[in-house]
């Protein structure tokens, strides 16, 4: 009984080292959690560029695809685009909250990811659309805070943010020569034409920093074994 205490402290730190520590967590290289999603996203927003592999950053749809679905980065494969979900009516159904198109969209609720981007930049950055849900105009939208369009800048844990449009990986059901894109700067998503030029962001599925739930209750047991021996030798 005198190990109690000790074995508590074990517990408590195991349980702390599961839980999230907040939307967002960094795992270095460059690369950034997201434990609401369960994706992890590259930390430059403008990889694509940075990296050489584009003037500017700037692709149409197929090549945005391309460039993510062959990227390799930090050792990992199996990156995309960012998804969404054409929810309600087939295509855009155009309000200033609560839809698929427009301001303020969905972004994840009860289990049901409605779009990664507008989650990123409403609830992990905390950033504004130019219109409120009520219809009012914000004058503090967009990723400087300000209202400003145009330009880059390091929001939170990401870098490289352009405020302007990515693409989605979600093609736009109603004509095929479009696809889905969310605008970081004025908060909005919608649909344009595939041979338009946007950025580019690629996301993987899972975390990159996961430690397999075995592995942790092997490390609990080793560390009350500790105790155990310790108490023994007390004993002795």
């Amino acid at each position: 009984m005198q190990n109690k205490p000790l074995i508590l402290v074990l517990l408590a730190g195991l349980a702390l080292s599961g839980a999230a520590q907040a939307t967002l967590n960094d795992r270095g290289g460059g690369l950034i959690y997201d434990d609401v999603l369960n994706i992890t996203w590259l930390q430059d927003a403008n990889y694509a560029k940075t990296s050489g592999y584009d003037a500017d950053g700037m692709m149409n749809w197929a090549a945005a695809n391309a460039w993510a679905a062959n990227l390799s980065y930090g050792g990992y494969s199996g990156w995309r685009l960012p998804t969404m979900v054409d929810t309600s009516a087939q295509g855009c159904d155009w309000a200033n909250s609560g839809t698929d198109c427009g301001y303020n969209v969905q972004t994840v609720s009860g289990g049901t990811v409605f779009s990664e981007m507008a989650h990123m930049y409403f609830n992990n950055l905390r950033l504004k659309s130019y219109f409120s849900p009520t219809d009012v105009v914000q004058s503090d939208f967009g990723i400087f805070g300000n209202g400003t369009i145009g330009g880059q800048n390091d929001v939170g844990l990401i870098k490289n943010l352009r405020s302007y449009v990515y693409w989605s990986e979600v093609g736009y059901a109603p004509n095929s020569s479009d696809a889905w894109l969310f605008s970081m700067s004025g908060g909005s998503q919608g649909a344009t034409s595939k041979d338009g030029d946007f950025y580019a962001w690629a996301v993987r599925p899972g975390d990159v920093a996961a430690v397999p739930e075995a592995d942790t209750w092997a490390m609990l047991l080793a560390g009350l074994g500790l105790v155990g021996v310790a108490a023994r030798r007390r004993r002795g």
